[in-house]
């Protein structure tokens, strides 16, 4: 059982995932808190935002209730999870203009859950810095690329098509320097 208390954002992911994936509830982890999966918590995010594949909304607040969330505005909370709250957006998943994102799947207690792809969560993060001057993202993207094999292209061509081809050179630059 998950402690509440002082669960990390990568444990309550998996508890999360894990029980909504039994209540038949698709969701994708995606946003900051892919990063502190990928660094092993080296860097925290506060929240965990996901996205809904389906349109079962009122299924994901059932079975968030009977674990103990509570709905508060747009995030959930829990009485005991007081450091992390949950956010969920509706389908599609994209980051920037690219819709055919393929999340990475892992079996946590004999149920399939997603999480961005490492690839996918230096795109993500290189988004929030090429749209928004998102300093503290590209650091974020350097982060995972450092302790994770990385589609190194794939990252290139999108950022071009983003409109971010000083980005990536910056990311690029970064990478190299740690």
């Amino acid at each position: 059982m998950i402690n509440l208390r002082t669960c990390s954002e990568e444990e309550l992911w998996k508890y999360i995932a894990t029980e909504l994936a039994k209540n038949k509830v698709d969701i994708i982890l995606v946003g900051g808190a892919v990063v502190s999966v990928y660094t092993s918590g080296a860097y925290k995010s506060g929240d965990l935002d996901f996205v809904l594949y389906d349109f079962a909304r009122k299924e994901l607040s059932r079975a968030l209730n009977r674990l103990g969330f509570f709905q508060e505005g747009r995030h959930f909370k829990h009485p005991d999870c007081t450091h992390l709250f949950l956010e969920f957006a509706t389908f599609p998943v994209s980051i920037g203009e690219d819709y055919e994102i393929t999340p990475a799947e892992i079996v946590n207690e004999g149920q399939m859950i997603k999480i961005y792809s490492p690839t996918d969560c230096v795109r993500d993060r290189l988004a929030s810095y090429i749209h928004f001057d998102a300093q503290e993202c590209l650091d974020q993207a350097v982060m995972v690329a450092q302790r994770h094999p990385i589609k190194l292209d794939m990252v290139r061509k999108w950022c071009i098509g983003e409109g971010g081809e000083q980005h990536f050179k910056d990311f690029s630059q970064k990478l190299k320097e740690k």
